[in-house]
């Protein structure tokens, strides 16, 4: 998925270098669509231009060279197939916490509620960055946001679920 994201990066922003993509990737949230590393960016961007899909354009800024990078006729149609590839698909969200949920009556009560607290602690953390990116809608892409609000929407339904277990164990004790 991150050749989708660069090569979508690279349609909205024509003309950007590699960390000026990866910077975008970061402050846009992108973790929350596919885990990346500086490491695996790097390693997509050389892909994609060793197989044509982008082309290096070399420009000499004030103090440095940069490799700045545009989107090929070849990087257009990859583009397209990489957007319908995703873009049909419909899976299941892989949230770990729920195969832990699966044995919750094995485990002991005091521990699941650690447990519980934990998600909602990180949950509310996701919450706060989601609704600070929001708050920059102006230079959010109308669709970006929406999918923004969705996973809003999706963590504070789960905030409220995870808060209804701790009662639920707390009540059974």
């Amino acid at each position: 998925m991150i050749p989708l994201l660069i090569l979508g990066l690279l349609k909205q922003n024509p003309g950007s270098y590699g960390y000026e993509l990866l910077a975008l990737m970061k402050e846009r949230h992108y973790k929350y669509i596919v885990n990346f590393t500086k490491g695996s960016f790097y390693y997509n961007l050389q892909q994609l231009e060793e197989k044509q899909y982008i082309k290096k354009v070399d420009q000499l800024d004030n103090t440095r060279e940069t490799h700045n990078y545009i989107i090929t006729e070849l990087g257009d149609k990859e583009f397209e197939k990489l957007m319908y590839k995703y873009g049909s698909k419909t899976e299941y969200i892989n949230l770990s916490f729920y195969a832990a949920m699966l044995f919750a009556n094995e485990y002991k009560s005091e521990d699941l509620t650690k447990l519980i607290e934990i998600q909602i602690e990180q949950t509310k953390k996701k919450i706060s960055l989601l609704e600070q990116s929001l708050q920059h809608y102006e230079t959010i892409p109308t669709y970006f946001k929406k999918m923004l609000e969705n996973s809003l929407s999706h963590h504070l339904v789960n905030v409220q679920w995870f808060e209804g277990l701790l009662k639920d164990i707390r009540n059974e004790n």
